[in-house]
Parts: structure tokens; C-alpha cells; sequence
């Protein structure tokens, strides 16, 4: 795969610019939504030297972003050189931590490597966080961010939403802005890995009806006069009427899996998103294959690149937005119902049920079977949209209108969750 820094011409595939890099699975966290259940490393995790070859092939091939992530990139010993290589490779470098022991002398480290960004993975407040990461973590990540935000380093934060973390959303970005982040990337929790084990931790498909409203009333009040620019993940999405509002005056522009975006585990397992299932998505292992040879442009790289409208089912087959969106975030849609190509979480489509009175609803019929990117199976429910419901309330509501509500008015709608954690882990 030759380097190829320009766009790409009408009719071709994009050749992917950022790889998500996960150099050893070994985690000193042991988060209950981790959808690699970290925690050992793999077997065969790559030599030094075999990463700092994959660094020359990763420049050759014309990336021009890594972060490094695991389980914990740091608890591998050598991961400053790697990191140090990508920035002399003339990549910029980045890291994904959960941030327990990231200390000075590991600062200073990345600092030396010419990391460019350290990003810290903060999942609700100091109870939740540590009820899903280990007692101790959220004060460990803030000591980190200090740290962080005294170095040239840029600081970012990443959150994923589930049911313990909503309620929290509020108080959290206050949190994040404190902490001095430039960004807050903001991802739903899916059913992959431990979280498959805890469906009770996951979002409904219905409860994007409060969630999206809630997000663009703090980028309104809380991020935007702060400077924190909000950054959606993939599977925070896709269009309707607060789409561009969100994503900054964009719109989503489809899965990057193998078009935008590569995902490399430890042992050298190539995949096109970091996120899939590796059983389904795992196309080669480049301990053995070049980049360049996996990468060719009928191989199975690219294959979710030239998905078409034909490839839809269900609801995301007779959208509005089908042949632009392509039902999505892949990873979301296998992890709940096995194959890609019908989405329950996009907030058009439960705008779309909830005008007819529905509401959509996931039920776990299959467990995981424990291992790191598995999934279990779930089942789409149809059944009647309650009209008292906070997300009925919020139904429809005008932007305009919706960013006037105080934070108490927008908290209420999610306080009733929040008896159900002790219940959730």
C-alpha cells in the first residue's frame, strides 16, 4: 500500500491515515466494560524490534496518526520507544491511558518520545469511576492530568455513556473542563467484551431521546465557552436535528473502518477498526504479512468499505440517510446483533419510532464467551413509547429552546437511573 497523502479521487477508497495501536493487553485496571478484557498479555506480543519495523511500514504507507493504547501501553517497558520512533517516523503520537499509574517519571518519558497528545479515560464521578475502573482510579487520573497539564503534552479526556454514567454528564463535563482538557471524545458503551457481560450497564436505544439533547445543552453551556471542543465517536450518531449541532457543523461521514482508521493488536493481528470483533474482522498478523500485502485494495481490509445500500437490513435498510450513513458503526451493530447493517443506536431512528409512538429496546438472548472483542447476541423489542417518559418530554424540542433549560431541569430526566446501580454491577 504506497503512501497516498492526498484525498482520494471520486470512486476510490481513501487509504487509511490512523491506526489505533494496542501494544500489550497486560492492564493494571480492570475496568468492567473493557471490551478486551485487559489484563495479561497476549501471547506472542511483537518484539521491540518487530515494532519498530511496523513503524517504518506505517510511515511508508502513509499514516500520519498512532495512539498507543492496551490494556496499559506504559506497563509495557519499551513503549517510549515505540512511541519515540512514530515521532522521529514523522507520525504523530498519541496515548489512550486509564491513567492509575501514570506517573512523573513516565510523563517525562512520553514527553522525551514527543508524544503529542495523552488521552485519560474518565467514565462519571469519583463513585462511578471507581465502581467500574478500582478503587482509587479516579484519584490516580487526576493526579495524572496535573501532571499532563504541566508538560507540553496535550491533555484530552475520553468518556464512554452508559447507565451509570448519564446521570453524571452534567457535573462531569464541569469535572473535564476543571481538569484543563482540550477535548472530550464521547463514546456509547457497547456490549463487547466485559460490558457484553453486564447488559444492564448499557444504554437503551430509547434512552438516546435524553442523551442527545443532554449533549448538545453542555456543548452550548459547558464546553464550547471553555474551549473543550466535543468530539462524538462513531457510534454517537448519526443525523437529525442535532447532528451538526454536535459534530461541529458536520455531519458523519460513514464507518472509517479500514478506510480512515486500522487497528493492530499485540501479537500483530490486523484488523480495520480496533473496535471489532477480532473473531469476525481479524484479516492477517503482520508478525508474519506486510501491511502493504493486507492491505491491497480487493482484500478483506477494505471489504467494509465497499458496503453498499444492498448490504442493509431492518429499519437502517429503508432509511432516509441509508446509502450516506450505511447503518453507522459496524463494531455497535455486530456486537448486539451479530452482523453489521442495522443499528438501533441512532437518535433519527428512535425520533423516527417515537413520533409512531415506539419505542426500541435491546434483550440479551446469548452470553459472550469470554474472550478479548467477543459479544453475546440481542434481540430487537418494539413496544409502546410511555408518554410521561423523560424521553418524551424532550421529544421534538427545539434546539433553541433546549439549550435555555437549566442543568437541573436537564438532570432530572436521568435521576431515576441512578437507582439502579448497585443493582447494575
Amino acid at each position: 500500500m504506497k503512501a497516498s497523502r492526498g484525498r482520494a479521487r471520486r470512486g476510490e477508497v481513501p487509504t487509511p491515515t490512523y491506526l489505533v495501536w494496542e501494544i500489550t493487553l497486560a492492564c493494571d485496571l480492570g475496568c468492567k466494560h473493557c471490551g478486551s478484557r485487559a489484563g495479561k498479555a497476549r501471547e506472542s506480543e511483537l518484539s521491540t524490534e518487530k515494532c519498530l519495523e511496523l513503524v517504518e511500514q506505517f510511515a511508508e504507507a502513509g499514516i500520519r496518526e498512532i495512539t498507543l493504547i492496551g490494556g496499559e501501553a506504559y506497563l509495557r517497558d519499551d513503549w517510549h520507544i515505540i512511541a519515540a520512533a512514530i515521532s522521529n517516523a514523522g507520525i504523530r503520537c498519541g496515548i489512550t491511558t486509564g491513567a492509575r499509574n501514570l506517573d512523573q517519571d513516565r510523563v517525562d518519558k512520553a514527553v522525551a518520545a514527543g508524544v503529542h497528545t495523552i488521552g485519560i479515560s474518565i467514565d462519571g464521578l469519583q463513585h462511578t469511576h471507581d465502581m467500574l475502573r478500582g478503587p482509587g482510579s479516579f484519584a490516580a487520573l487526576l493526579g495524572a492530568a496535573e501532571r499532563i497539564s504541566k508538560s507540553p503534552i496535550r491533555l484530552t479526556t475520553n468518556s464512554q455513556i452508559n447507565r451509570l454514567s448519564l446521570p453524571e454528564l452534567p457535573a462531569l463535563a464541569d469535572r473535564i473542563v476543571a481538569m484543563g482538557s482540550k477535548a472530550w471524545q464521547i463514546a456509547v458503551t457497547v456490549p463487547l467484551g466485559r460490558a457484553a457481560d453486564r447488559p444492564e450497564l448499557v444504554l437503551q436505544p430509547y434512552d438516546l431521546l435524553e442523551l442527545f439533547p443532554l449533549l448538545v445543552w453542555l456543548k452550548r453551556n459547558h464546553l464550547d465557552p471553555a474551549g473543550v471542543r466535543l468530539f462524538p465517536a462513531n457510534n454517537v450518531g448519526y443525523f437529525g436535528p442535532y447532528s451538526a449541532e454536535l459534530r461541529s457543523g458536520s455531519h458523519f461521514g460513514g464507518c472509517g473502518a479500514g478506510r480512515t482508521t486500522l487497528g493492530v493488536e499485540a501479537d500483530g493481528s490486523l484488523k480495520a477498526c480496533p473496535s471489532l470483533p477480532s473473531a469476525d474482522y481479524t484479516v492477517g498478523n503482520l508478525e508474519t504479512s506486510s501491511l502493504e500485502s493486507l492491505s491491497e485494495d480487493g482484500g478483506e481490509l477494505k471489504k467494509l468499505s465497499r458496503r453498499t445500500k444492498a448490504d442493509l437490513w431492518g429499519f437502517c435498510a429503508t432509511c432516509y440517510y441509508a446509502e450516506e450513513c450505511l447503518a453507522g458503526c459496524t463494531w455497535t451493530s455486530h456486537a448486539i446483533l451479530g452482523r453489521p447493517g442495522n443499528n438501533p443506536y441512532c437518535v433519527h431512528r428512535q425520533l423516527t419510532l417515537a413520533k409512531d409512538g415506539i419505542r426500541e429496546r435491546i434483550e440479551k438472548v446469548a452470553a459472550a464467551p469470554g474472550k478479548p472483542f467477543d459479544y453475546g447476541r440481542f434481540e430487537l423489542v418494539h413496544e409502546p413509547l410511555e408518554l410521561d417518559s423523560p424521553s418524551q418530554q424532550l421529544l421534538g424540542m427545539p434546539v433553541e429552546k433546549l439549550v435555555k433549560l437549566t442543568r437541573d431541569d436537564l438532570s432530572a430526566h436521568s435521576k431515576s437511573q441512578t437507582r439502579k446501580r448497585l443493582q447494575i454491577l
